[in-house]
């Protein structure tokens, strides 16, 4: 039986769109081991369609010697959450389309596949944690606000009790804050 573990870069106002100002903290060793680490146990990645669409042209080029991270996304099994994305090989090497969002169809995948690493894909993410299918979230905070943007945690009415289970600062002043569903 395998987890869903979500990786979201944030700032302290909640912001997780296109985080270009991740850039401003740069990529030190510390937060580079971390995320190693959480990689390191995924047997899938798991997207939605417009952070697949993101990610592919940024890192189905780049090499082991540009960045330590892209074997891991360029050989890594991807699965895309999307109704309308029909070939998702054709996009990115090593990615198939599982079809619109089912949440006893995500279950059968984590249970097949094993562990399966999330980056981005807020709206995939409000319902993964809608439907009680995270077992790991992992917020890096950035010690900025931005005051515009999506946030992972948009709806008002939307309720997830999480327990922290995991904190560290890194070397930058980014916070690693790691949740797990709330023992009920």
């Amino acid at each position: 039986m395998g987890a869903i573990k979500v990786h979201e870069f944030t700032t302290v106002d909640g912001v997780v769109d296109v985080p270009m100002w991740t850039a401003d903290y740069g990529f030190p060793d510390d937060l580079s081991a971390t995320i190693g680490a959480l990689t390191g146990s995924a047997k899938g990645i798991l997207l939605g369609r417009r952070t697949f669409e993101m990610f592919a042209p940024a890192w189905s080029t780049r090499t082991v010697e540009q960045d330590p991270g892209a074997p891991f996304f360029n050989d890594t099994t991807k699965y895309v959450v999307s109704s309308t994305l029909a070939d998702a090989e054709a996009v990115w090497r090593n990615s198939t389309a599982v079809g619109g969002y089912d949440p006893d169809r995500l279950r059968a995948l984590k249970d097949d596949v094993g562990d399966l690493y999330v980056s981005g894909s807020a709206t995939l993410v409000r319902a993964l944690l809608a439907d009680g299918l995270v077992d790991e979230l992992r917020l890096l905070v950035h010690p900025i606000v931005v005051g515009h943007g999506a946030r992972l945690f948009e709806d008002p009415a939307a309720t997830h009790a999480l327990e922290l289970v995991g904190n560290e600062a890194f070397s930058t002043g980014v916070l690693n804050l790691t949740y797990a569903p709330a023992a009920e």
